[in-house]
């Protein structure tokens, strides 16, 4: 809590609790700081944030109200200057990590929020929520809106937290989310199309994602996946020394000889001449690519390889991502959030590798956003699978039928079936496995939503699967 006038040139000494730029959040005694962003102009809800508490407002216009109103010229940079100063930007001494890519953010911002902390204290913030120490807290962004992402960092920095790994989306890079943050590390996983109802172009899409390399110190490192795409073209954006990492012999942190083991995953990171031998729970080619980034970063704070190696044999299942489940059950569930054509080919490939009879498939495609991906997602589920229930996955304001059509569009392959609900779906997968089956549910991992219409109705693939087989106890 704070004084306006601590953190603001004005003449008003209210106390402020908190900053808030989204009106629905605001409570008794915060500021309110009326940001313009791509689609919304926040200055339409002054009067909404006033009604809940509001106590003044930063808003561009010249408008008169209630509570003191503090004009600027600039009210996104305002709002980053004052985040800054209220949340004490300047006393942060800690070490941050950026994880940027379509795919394996999560994972790999995880892997290395719990390697790095067998040496020093490492917090986490992404998909999957604030972790730091033994508390977990939920977030609704998988890159938190600049004041929460700030309250955070100065809460870690108080709690003597010496390094941040950070998931950062392209949405955050484009909304300048993350401007005034200076990274000492910034990873790139992978590009592929994605978001493109956001960014419209594939370049505007790779362009945000270069970004975050902008953001680094100046003894900084950019991490990047060498056997990507985009990686010629992120290297132009980057001023600082860039360490490759992939199956290239090209690759200074090069990844050989991958195999997989029922349940684990083997192979090598070959860097100067020197082999490390990696086992991990944590399977598919693509984790080999998240796991050799989180290892490089342990790498280069020169931790303890041996130990490095040896915590990566025991690391947990990412939750939601390629998680299998065991209820029991004499065939396989795995859960996993992919939901790009990339994503859903990499964890099927992955399942294909391993023994099994039959791979049932559990899939749909998000509403209101990114029709143009459906056909390809659609096509490679269908060829990377024995049997496919295509279902809803937050439709929002579109028609799951529709959806499906999509999904089926360039295909004529019938080993198929359309639930539109959700459940259901996963119920038919499920009563139609057999004794060494895999039943890959995929899109939603272990989120707690299901975006219908305007609302998010509470839902959780998890708990749909964990009823199942209560129920037929």
């Amino acid at each position: 809590m704070k004084r306006l006038s601590e953190f603001i040139d004005c003449p008003y000494d209210v106390m402020i609790h908190n900053i808030k730029s989204d009106s629905r959040n605001v409570k008794s005694g915060d500021l309110f700081v009326a940001v313009k962003g791509y689609h919304i102009d926040h200055t339409a809800y002054i009067s909404d944030a006033i009604s809940r508490g509001a106590v003044a407002v930063v808003t561009e216009s010249d408008m008169e109200a209630s509570v003191p109103v503090i004009r600027v010229s600039d009210v996104n940079q305002a709002y980053l200057d004052i985040c800054a100063k209220f949340y004490n930007q300047r006393e942060w001494n800690m070490d941050l990590i950026g994880v940027t890519g379509t795919d394996g953010k999560t994972t790999t911002a995880t892997i290395i929020q719990e390697l790095l902390d067998h040496f020093r204290s490492c917090c986490y913030i992404g998909t999957n929520g604030i972790y730091f120490k033994e508390e977990h807290y939920v977030s609704s962004n998988t890159t938190p809106l600049t004041e929460t992402l700030y309250s955070y960092l100065d809460f870690f920095h108080r709690e003597k937290c010496q390094m941040v790994s950070l998931e950062v989306s392209s949405e955050a890079l484009l909304h300048n989310r993350v401007d005034d943050l200076k990274f000492r590390y910034a990873i790139l996983t992978n590009i592929s199309e994605d978001h493109l109802d956001f960014h419209k172009t594939i370049e505007n899409y790779v362009a945000a994602k270069a970004k975050l390399f902008s953001l680094l110190r100046k003894d900084g490192y950019a991490i990047l996946n060498i056997d990507d795409g985009h990686y010629e073209e992120i290297c132009r954006f980057v001023d600082n020394k860039i360490i490759t990492y992939g199956m290239s012999d090209k690759a200074l942190f090069q990844i050989r000889n991958v195999k997989f083991q029922p349940k684990r995953m083997t192979f090598e990171i070959v860097y100067k001449g020197e082999t490390f031998s990696i086992s991990s729970p944590i399977i598919g080619i693509y984790n080999a690519y998240n796991l050799c980034a989180a290892f490089i970063i342990c790498y280069l704070e020169k931790c303890d390889l041996k130990q490095v190696v040896g915590s990566i044999k025991t690391l947990p299942a990412i939750s939601g991502r390629g998680e299998f489940l065991d209820f029991g059950q004499n065939y396989s569930i795995v859960l996993d959030y992919a939901h790009t054509t990339n994503g859903i080919k990499n964890i099927l490939e992955t399942l294909q590798q391993m023994e099994h009879q039959r791979i049932i498939t559990v899939v749909g495609s998000a509403g209101g956003r990114e029709r143009e991906k459906r056909a390809s997602m659609g096509k490679v589920a269908l060829e990377k699978s024995d049997f496919v229930i295509f279902t809803m996955d937050d439709p929002r304001e579109e028609r799951v039928s529709d959806i499906i059509d999509d999904l089926v569009s360039s295909t004529n392959d019938v080993h198929y079936a359309r639930v539109e609900d959700r459940k259901d779906a996963i119920y038919k997968a499920l009563s139609m496995a057999k004794d060494g089956d895999i039943v890959a549910i995929l899109g939603k991992g272990r989120d707690s939503y299901m975006a219908v219409g305007d609302k998010k109705v509470p839902y959780c693939d998890y708990s749909v699967i964990d009823g199942y087989f209560n129920k037929k106890m």
